[in-house]
């Protein structure tokens, strides 16, 4: 299995919208999705690479498991 990398902010905005996260609002440089299963609200900031961690945390606050990452992310 592929290691998850650093990504721009853009794309792995893009692919928690297809996991089926819903924007819901925007405060300065951070962007709020919240997803119906989740119980806290997903954010991610303007970076222009995101660490990791943010993708591994975000990741395991919706349920996604790491081949549903992958595959979203090769869409996107």
């Amino acid at each position: 299995m592929p290691k998850i990398k650093s990504i721009h902010w853009k794309i792995l905005k893009k692919v928690f919208e297809d996991y089926g996260c819903s924007y819901k609002r925007k405060k300065g440089a951070h962007y709020i999705l919240t997803h119906p299963g989740a119980k806290r609200a997903i954010v991610i900031s303007e970076y222009y690479e995101i660490d990791i961690d943010i993708i591994k945390n975000n990741i395991r606050t919706v349920g996604m498991t790491r081949d549903e990452y992958f595959e979203l992310l090769k869409r996107n």
